[in-house]
């Protein structure tokens, strides 16, 4: 059974930081691309930021660009997302997900909550 449990969400003022972890089991996540989304009220699902297991590409949404950055690690099973200057549009719940032979996995989410 494959699942994907978040971490690290809370609240935070504009400015500040955050790192949101995502730890997988029931696969190796060596071999699968892995990326972040969220859900801020009102508006789509959005893709935040996704990492390959290839070359180690990354992707990044240009509202983020600069200020996130997404990292695995292998032997722990996990990937991470660094979060800097952080600002109230930033404020969403952040899902982890992976891709395995078609199949995409979700863990449950972790909120994030920025104040100004």
């Amino acid at each position: 059974q494959v699942t994907l449990v978040e971490s690290g969400g809370g609240s935070v003022q504009a400015g500040g930081s955050l790192t949101l972890s995502c730890v997988v089991s029931g696969f190796t996540l060596d071999y699968y691309p892995i990326g972040w989304f969220r859900d801020a009220p009102g508006k789509e699902r959005e893709a935040v930021s996704c990492i390959s297991a290839t070359d180690g590409s990354t992707y990044y949404a240009d509202v983020v660009k600069g200020r996130f950055t997404i990292s695995r690690d292998n032997v722990k099973n996990m990937v991470s997302l660094e979060m800097n200057s952080l600002t109230p549009e930033d404020t969403a719940v952040y899902y982890c997900a992976s891709l395995k032979d078609g199949v995409t996995s979700w863990g449950q989410g972790t909120q994030v909550t920025v104040t100004s």
